[in-house]
């Protein structure tokens, strides 16, 4: 699997880390703007990646490269991956999948109609110790209360308050807490559960756009808090809270490092099953197991999940005023 990487951002050396530690993938190209050659440079040389391009049609052209991973701001999500698949590329593209639902609906089934793989790379859908966590949860009893805080202050939200606003916190680039740290507390739940009877969303909003959140979503039997926070910090916790049982992690739900289980009955037990460090390993051989194994109905199963979420992203932003950007 020969795989081209467009972009050079701060996720970029996470995903050469964990790919290179997969001998299935192979480095075969890097895109980028010419302000990040130096290190695009640096990537291919340590991690043998054969060519550097300046030009992102130039990459797609090459026909050897089989995989493009988008690792590019969120507002740029759709353009860059509809055009890989028009070149008949399978896509790996970062969260948050798209701008809105319109686009993530057009590039999933852009992609069926090709026969080709769209992933959309989101961690906690594949860790072991999440895959547990399904797996006990019938151990729980009747969910009650599910409660996830992730909230890791920013230190973009400095420049934020002093007028220079980054992507991250950038309306027009899709920005905002929901959408960088939320959307993981979101994939989380759905995961499990499925999707809610309704949501709200409660955010702190500035300069149009949300910094920081409550979003609860509404359940038949039980509701579920979701805390995504960008300008203040606190810890960092996944609660599932049952009339028989709970499980507790104080990891945030993107990362989920190990978890305990206890009942009621005194029981607890903890659970590290993740035994790599680098936390995208564990999505990246689920994504080279469905396209070596041909296993294409997987690969819709979560592009329905991806869909799930963005609805709810989408929602979520109309209830507080954030305009949702397109690129259509």
């Amino acid at each position: 699997m020969n795989i081209g990487i467009l972009g050079s951002g701060l996720i970029v050396p996470d995903f050469l880390a964990a790919a290179s530690k997969i001998k299935e993938y192979k480095f075969y190209g890097i895109c980028a703007t010419e302000r990040s050659k130096d290190r695009m440079e640096n990537f291919s040389k340590e991690y043998g990646i054969k060519h550097i391009y300046l030009n992102y049609d130039e990459m797609l052209d090459n026909e050897e490269i089989d995989v493009i991973y988008v690792a590019v701001p969120n507002s740029l999500h759709y353009s860059f991956a509809k055009k890989a698949l028009l070149k008949n590329k399978n896509v790996i593209l970062e969260k948050p999948f798209t701008s809105n639902y319109e686009e993530a609906k057009e590039l999933a089934e852009l992609a069926e109609e090709r026969g080709l793989y769209l992933f959309e790379a989101i961690t906690n859908q594949y860790y072991p110790n999440y895959l547990k966590i399904k797996e006990l949860l019938p151990e729980l009893g009747d969910v009650k209360i599910v409660q996830l805080n992730y909230s890791q202050y920013s230190r973009r939200y400095d420049e934020f308050k002093k007028g220079n606003v980054l992507p991250v916190f950038d309306p027009k680039k899709s920005g905002g807490a929901l959408m960088d740290l939320n959307v993981y507390n979101i994939h989380f739940v759905l995961g499990l559960f499925g999707e809610p009877q309704s949501i709200n969303y409660f955010a702190n909003i500035e300069r149009d756009i949300d910094t920081s959140g409550i979003l609860v979503l509404n359940y038949p039997t039980f509701k579920c808090v979701a805390v995504g926070a960008k300008d203040c910090k606190a810890p960092t916790s996944v609660n599932i809270q049952g009339d028989k049982g709970y499980i507790h992690s104080d990891y945030p739900s993107s990362v989920l490092a190990n978890f305990t289980y206890g009942s009621n009955l005194g029981e607890e037990k903890e659970f590290n099953l993740n035994l790599y460090e680098e936390r995208l390993y564990y999505e990246l051989v689920a994504f080279k197991d469905m396209i070596l194994n041909k296993d294409f109905e997987k690969n819709l199963k979560q592009l329905k999940h991806s869909l799930n979420v963005m609805k709810i992203l989408d929602e979520a932003r109309r209830q507080v005023g954030i305009e949702i950007q397109s690129s259509k």
